[in-house]
């Protein structure tokens, strides 16, 4: 099983400098593959394979000297880049591939000749790099992706395998449903709330101050690199503290629990709502629900996404009954039917788990403890949920 391991580096001056050559080199080849790629595709209706692109280094290697510089592995793998991003495109997982720019994040990848023993990281060309270890990984070493972010600081991502498989799925557990939200980040169908941190709201004032002070400094001048560097640390912090409260969230739910079930939200449709755009960016529940998918995975738990369209606020999760609209402001509602009291999220949650169930059982009627989830044409009825 393949896992990764994210550490900071701290490369000495004459590795940074090759480390700049090395990103510059490789994101105009990638730039170089992509536009030929773009061209050849127009003039013939088929675009170049991963060995027509890697054949092209000797050539161009002849025409510009400093291609040599960087070690030669990196240059190769931007064709296996290349190649998966038009794969990505064609399958319609993502958009046709960009350009790479220089303000952008910069990352090169190893894939052989790599060692990392105790806090030094052996790098072709580059020798022992500082790299500070916070947990020893086991297994082989695959390959090291070396990365700049624009605050300045250098990441090294070591992906290892462990040589072990990944274990097979089992339902047999707690099972659990999970409302999204934005007062409270997560509810889940055991009646537990928690707390969304809004980490964006809460250094929003200082990250004006910072840009602010940006806009007001000259284009092209060193104290503008040094306040757009301000600036990107602002969104360092930010992001780091967001993925640390997402890791020991998703990691608390799936150890606790062996089904789990979320809605398929979309995000990208959510957030053309102007109002709550920055709180659904903010709160990151597209990595959330990646977090929990791929821990569930590792330890052998069951993860289900029921469809977007599911009706989990404005069924009663006692009696079935739908009501016909529930607007975003009703934070508590009962069911005209069975008159129980419910809160909305936590009733949400109770039918998301339920749905999710259902559809773990092969989509009949019935879960997997036998009880009713979706009423029929006639009269439904089943007990309260324990």
């Amino acid at each position: 099983m393949l896992k990764a391991y994210k550490y900071r580096i701290y490369p000495t001056s004459e590795q940074s400098i090759l480390l700049a050559k090395s990103f510059g080199s490789v994101r105009w080849f990638y730039n170089y593959a992509l536009n030929l790629t773009s061209e050849t595709y127009k003039a013939t209706g088929k675009g170049l394979s991963r060995n027509d692109i890697i054949n092209l280094l000797p050539s161009l290697k002849k025409e510009y000297e400093w291609l040599t510089e960087p070690p030669s592995q990196c240059l190769q793998q931007v064709a296996l880049d290349l190649s998966s991003a038009f794969l990505n495109f064609f399958e319609k997982r993502a958009k046709y591939p960009n350009f790479k720019k220089k303000g952008q994040k910069q990352s090169i990848r190893f894939p052989q000749g790599i060692k990392l023993d105790g806090s030094d990281l052996n790098l072709p060309k580059l020798g022992k790099v500082y790299c500070k270890v916070s947990r020893l990984p086991s297994g082989k070493l695959k390959s090291v992706t070396v990365s700049l972010t624009s605050s300045g600081e250098y990441y090294a991502a070591c992906l290892y395998d462990d040589g072990k498989g990944v274990p097979a799925s089992s339902t047999d557990g707690k099972s659990l449903g999970i409302d999204m939200g934005i007062t409270h980040y997560a509810i889940t169908s055991d009646g537990t709330k928690h707390g969304n941190p809004k980490y964006y709201r809460k250094y929003e004032t200082r990250l004006a101050k910072k840009q602010k002070l940006l806009s007001r400094k000259q284009k092209g001048s060193n104290n503008r690199n040094k306040a757009r560097i301000k600036v990107a640390k602002v969104h360092n912090k930010i992001t780091r503290c967001r993925e640390d409260f997402l890791h020991k969230l998703s990691r608390k739910l799936v150890d606790k629990n062996q089904v789990i079930v979320v809605e398929n939200l979309a995000v990208k449709n959510m957030v053309k709502n102007h109002k709550l755009a920055k709180s659904i960016s903010d709160a990151g529940w597209g990595q959330f629900c990646t977090m929990l998918k791929y821990k569930a995975e590792w330890e052998g738990k069951t993860y289900i996404e029921v469809d977007r369209f599911f009706p989990s606020s404005k069924t009663c999760s006692n009696c079935l009954h739908q009501v016909d609209n529930l607007g975003l402001d009703i934070r508590s509602w009962q069911c005209p039917k069975c008159q129980i009291l419910h809160d909305r999220d936590i009733n949400a949650a109770m039918n998301i788990r339920d749905e999710g169930l259902r559809l773990l059982a092969g989509g009949h009627l019935a879960t997997a403890s036998g009880q009713r989830v979706r009423p029929s044409k006639g009269t439904a009825f089943r007990g309260n949920v324990g």
